[in-house]
């Protein structure tokens, strides 16, 4: 799985459960929400002041180093 801005919260988390710790890390702790898991990960970051491409860079990685 390749993680981009445009990927939306609740189909990455449902794909590697274990990157919620990263968005744990930049505030965004309504994983559980309903509107929260609709959310582009560009979108998400924008409302909680994060950089979108550092938090897709870290996510990525691990991905990686997982696969």
């Amino acid at each position: 799985m390749k993680v981009t801005k445009d990927s939306i919260i609740g189909d990455v988390l449902d794909a590697a459960p274990d990157t919620a710790p990263f968005f744990f890390e930049i505030g965004m702790h309504c994983l559980g929400c309903p509107a929260s898991r609709g959310e582009s990960i560009a979108d998400a970051c924008e409302v909680h002041g994060t950089d979108a491409d550092a938090l897709i860079a870290k996510i990525n990685a691990f991905l990686e180093k997982k696969a």
